[in-house]
């Protein structure tokens, strides 16, 4: 009786690579495989997200209340309407070290107009705004014309924008708002009309696109998308509408911040993944010398992204100080920055640029602030909250290191 050799490591390979796609074995090579290339999308987030809640609720049975997650969504509005242009950034395979701290300025300029120079809520808004927008066009321009790493630039402005926030606030170090428009962005809950309102538009709008998309891709001699996969985007997207507007109405009524923020992502999704703009920004962050070469302007992408991250930063800035109703020497520090930064990166979006989402920066900040609010409902000390948020932020950008190297691999097969 002859006795063979085991297979080699390349022959085990082959063996797996041919297994059935409809077997245990083949379905768990396939998800393996799909994850070491970063292919699964959002899904080891949400599954993540899920645990975090299914975890926080078990030990503390308020977690899940209608009540708890409208104020888990307000947190992390204005940290997450900060992220989205984090997002962008990153995608460029760049860095914004400032943002936090361009929130905090901007918020400082439109409370100061506001109250101390009694201009009106919308023009002291808009030259928050503008503050940021200009930031950003000066930082752009500094990485793009003096070459200088943007890490540097921004690490410069995270300084400077701190002491221009000091400035601005002047001697009294706070500034109280009472404006009903300012404070109403995050103050405004919609009615229970208003909220199901939302979400019928929402539904017809989701589903006018897909079928419009179908026939433009037949139009046009194209293979035309799945039909199980439309209808299951949206039909996700109904169940998660009609299920976050049943929470909301069962508190308070949907909020106009949280209303903003997610349509700050639906923007910025669009931006980024139909436009001629975020096809370049995809080319720039996967490799900007090809982009060069393929005649992509890439200084002034790059420069638009920053000014774009910069806005963002304004609008978390002024989102958050409508929420605490105050500007203060503090805003835009502490754990701002690391939070949208982890947030963009706990979410999805490659810290090597080139890949991610707008919705990688409410994923992610959605885990973000369950940790915190869990921590916090289960009495944890901070020194807790941190050591875990740093957890969850090393193994996030440890998967994107991993899922990097996979498709690198893959294109060197």
């Amino acid at each position: 009786m002859s006795s063979s050799a085991p297979p080699s490591t390349d022959e085990q390979t082959n063996i797996r690579a041919t297994a059935p796609v409809n077997s245990p074995v083949g379905i768990a090579v396939y998800v393996w495989q799909r994850a070491r290339q970063g292919e699964l999308g959002p899904l080891p987030v949400i599954f993540g997200l899920v645990a975090v809640w299914t975890y926080f609720q078990v030990a503390n049975d308020n977690f899940l209340s209608s009540g708890n997650l409208t104020n888990l969504m307000m947190q992390i509005a204005a940290m997450g309407t900060i992220a989205v242009g984090v997002v962008l950034v990153l995608l460029l395979g760049e860095i914004d070290l400032s943002v936090a701290y361009v929130s905090g300025l901007a918020a400082a300029t439109m409370a100061v107009l506001n109250v101390k120079s009694e201009w009106p809520a919308v023009p002291s808004i808009l030259a928050g705004l503008a503050v940021g927008a200009g930031i950003g066009l000066l930082q752009g321009l500094w990485v793009t014309k003096l070459k200088v790493p943007s890490f540097v630039v921004t690490l410069a402005g995270f300084l400077a924008w701190q002491g221009a926030l000091l400035r601005v606030l002047g001697g009294t170090g706070t500034v109280n708002l009472n404006d009903d428009t300012i404070t109403g962005l995050m103050g405004t809950y919609f009615s229970d009309t208003v909220g199901w309102t939302l979400v019928t538009v929402v539904i017809a709008v989701v589903a006018g696109l897909t079928v419009l998309r179908r026939r433009r891709s037949v139009a046009a001699g194209l293979t035309a998308p799945s039909l199980a996969g439309d209808v299951l985007r949206v039909a996700i997207v109904a169940c998660g509408s009609i299920a976050a507007v049943a929470v909301f109405n069962d508190d308070r009524g949907v909020p106009l911040g949280v209303c903003i923020f997610v349509g700050f992502v639906v923007i910025f999704d669009v931006l980024t993944r139909r436009t001629v703009f975020g096809r370049h920004i995809f080319a720039i962050g996967g490799n900007a010398e090809a982009a060069r070469r393929a005649g992509i302007r890439v200084d002034r992408v790059r420069t638009m992204v920053f000014v774009l991250a910069s806005t963002m930063a304004a609008s978390g800035g002024i989102l958050g100080a409508s929420r605490l109703l105050a500007v203060n020497k503090s805003s835009g520090g502490g754990t701002l920055l690391l939070n949208t930064i982890a947030a963009a990166v706990i979410g999805g979006t490659s810290l090597f640029g080139g890949r991610g989402t707008a919705w990688s920066a409410l994923l992610g900040a959605l885990v973000i602030g369950s940790i915190a609010n869990g921590m916090d409902l289960l009495g944890q000390t901070s020194s807790v909250k941190y050591m875990v948020t740093g957890g969850v932020l090393l193994v996030a950008a440890s998967i994107d290191a991993v899922s990097r190297r996979g498709r690198h691999a893959a294109g060197r097969a």
